[in-house]
Formats: C-alpha cells, sequence, structure tokens
C-alpha cells in the first residue's frame, strides 16, 4: 500500500484548485498555497514548472502515486501504440482503484485504496487486493457481499457529489460495475483540467 506523505487537501492548496471537486476542499476558501508564506507564492511559472505542475497534479489525483509507480506507468504509456498523453489517462483509469471510485462505491480515491487493499473488492468473481491491478474491458468489478452495508459504501452510493462516467456500467443495487472500455481524456470527469500533453514534454526534457 502505497504511504500517503501529505495531508490529502494540502495538494488543492499547492495548487490553488479543488481536484477532486469535493465540497470539502480548503481552497474553496483559500486559493492561496498551504503554510506560512502560502499567501505570497504568485510568481509566474517556467515552462519547466508548468510542466511540473501538470504532472504533480495528474499524479496526485490518482492517490499520490509515488513518482516511481507514475514513472513507470508513463512508460508503458509510451511504449503504446498512440498518442503518450491520451495511453497514461487511459492506463489510469485502468487502475482498479480508479474504478472503484469512479464507479462511486467510496467517496474519495484514497478511500478506494485502502477498499481495495483490505480484500472488499473481487475482479470477475476473484478476490483482488491489488489497487494497482488493471483491469480490462469486459471485466466486472464487484463490492463483496460482506461488504455492500458498510457505512462508507452506502454514503457514497447516496451521494449526488460525482456522476458515473459512462465508459461503465453501474448497477448500485447489485454493487457491480462493468468496464466497458478504456476512456479517452474528453471521457473522464476530471473536476479540473488536466494537460496530459504537458506531462509527455515533462518527462521528455527530464
Amino acid at each position: 500500500m502505497t504511504k500517503r506523505t501529505s495531508a490529502k487537501y494540502k495538494l488543492d492548496r499547492r495548487m490553488g484548485e479543488n481536484i477532486w471537486g469535493r465540497a470539502k476542499s480548503p481552497v474553496n476558501k483559500r486559493e492561496y498555497g498551504p503554510g506560512q508564506h502560502g499567501q505570497r507564492r504568485k510568481n509566474k511559472l517556467s515552462d519547466f514548472g508548468t510542466q511540473l505542475r501538470a504532472k504533480q497534479k495528474l499524479k496526485g489525483y490518482y492517490g499520490d502515486l509515488t513518482e516511481k509507480q507514475f514513472r513507470r506507468i508513463y512508460g508503458e504509456a509510451e511504449r503504446v501504440k498512440g498518442d503518450t498523453g491520451e495511453n497514461l489517462v487511459g492506463l489510469l483509469e485502468r487502475r482498479l482503484d480508479a474504478v472503484v471510485y469512479r464507479s462511486k462505491f467510496v467517496p474519495t480515491v484514497f478511500a478506494a485504496r485502502q477498499f481495495v487493499n483490505h480484500g472488499h473488492v473481487t475482479v470477475n468473481g476473484q478476490r483482488v487486493n491489488i489497487a494497482s491491478y488493471r483491469v480490462k474491458e469486459g471485466d466486472v468489478i464487484a463490492v463483496r457481499d460482506r461488504s455492500k452495508q458498510l457505512a462508507i459504501v452506502l454514503e457514497a452510493v447516496a451521494s449526488s457529489e460525482r456522476d458515473v462516467p459512462d465508459y461503465l456500467e453501474v448497477d448500485h443495487s447489485k454493487m457491480t460495475t462493468t468496464f466497458v472500455r478504456t476512456p479517452t481524456l474528453g471521457d473522464v470527469p476530471y473536476p479540473v483540467v488536466m494537460e496530459p500533453n504537458l506531462v509527455v514534454e515533462f518527462y521528455a526534457k527530464n
């Protein structure tokens, strides 16, 4: 399980954006960065800074992946035929924790990782407890019977904070979801603008 080294909302403050679109985000009240000097950090970003910011934002969105994990996924995206930025988003969205989060089985991507790690999820009837497990088109992901009445699940399903994207077919009455297809950037309901093209530029130069 990846260790979360910083408070999840610090990323919101650092970027000055509500990364996950949550009502509790501190940037809804304070748009400046965290820390003693946060209000003074208004310098114009260089090209490198803009690219680094895009990478940190995309990486952080998926539960603050480690640089090693994210770089490995980027390497895979680079090797696959097609647009590297689109491939990167597709690979990230195929992570099991991302699918659990998108399906509204849990309220946050951090909760999704923990939910998978604790063995609450099956893929095609088999229990899988690896958050980075990569689902394939047609895979059926389900909440295990003993976990369907957990408060965190019931609250997430009832929440109107997010919608389920159309590349998933979700049945909340059965707590199952089918991964229909790998999404493109335009399919993914990011609450903020993500720029995987800048991530590609960052890794091309560094």
